[in-house]
C-alpha cells in the first residue's frame, strides 16, 4: 500500500510541474480589493499548496482518534 501512494504523490507531482511549466504568463489576480501581478505558475504554486496544507489540517481533524469520556481536555 506504500508503494502505491508513493506512486500516485509522484504521478500527481509530474502532472502539476507539466502544468506549471505550460503556465508561465503574466496575470492580473484580484485579491478582495487589491489587484496583484504575477506570474501564473506562481499563483497555481501557491494554489496548489494551500490546497494541500488545507486538505492535510481536514484530513487529521477527521482522522484523529476520538477522545474516551473520561479524558480531560487539554
Amino acid at each position: 500500500m506504500t508503494k502505491v501512494k508513493i506512486v500516485v504523490i509522484l504521478i500527481v507531482s509530474l502532472l502539476s510541474l507539466i502544468v506549471f511549466i505550460q503556465n508561465r504568463q503574466v496575470v492580473d489576480t484580484k485579491l478582495l480589493f487589491a489587484t496583484i501581478t504575477m506570474p501564473l505558475v506562481l499563483l497555481l504554486i501557491l494554489t496548489f499548496v494551500m490546497g494541500s496544507i488545507l486538505g492535510l489540517f481536514i484530513a487529521s481533524y477527521v482522522l484523529r482518534k476520538p477522545r474516551s469520556p473520561g479524558e480531560k481536555q487539554q
